[in-house]
């Protein structure tokens, strides 16, 4: 029977420091296009419960370009990030993927998806 008692040893903390590293490491990764998407459905909520009803897609889009350059939000393209659509009311739908590299080859691709109309939306 042992009389002292015993702490994690030296390969324990390593292999916990390293484990705190990668998650830090994924979080780093991950944030940004999270972020970038959440400041995007934003600005699209806004935008289309300022906008009238008879706007153009291009006007829209357009206007979201604006909005989005000044929020710092310039790693996505417009026309790749959404379509469109007047044909009931405005109706906007994001569909996009973003690929960040991560460690060594391999890559995290993150897919984004939402739709958007005035009925959705809550004031």
């Amino acid at each position: 029977m042992r009389r002292t008692q015993q702490g994690t040893s030296y390969i324990g903390i390593l292999l916990i420091i390293i484990a705190a590293a990668f998650m830090v490491k994924v979080l780093v990764a991950v944030w940004s296009p999270y972020w970038d998407n959440h400041v995007v459905n934003k600005q699209i909520e806004e935008l289309i419960l300022s906008s009238q009803a008879n706007s153009s897609p291009a006007q829209f889009k357009s206007q979201l370009a604006q909005r989005l350059d000044m929020n710092n939000v310039r790693d996505v393209k417009i026309d790749d990030l959404l379509r469109v659509s007047n044909a009931d009311g405005l109706r906007v739908q994001t569909d996009y993927e973003v690929r960040k590299p991560f460690l060594l080859n391999i890559d995290l691709v993150l897919k984004f998806e939402k739709s958007f109309d005035k009925n959705s939306i809550k004031d």
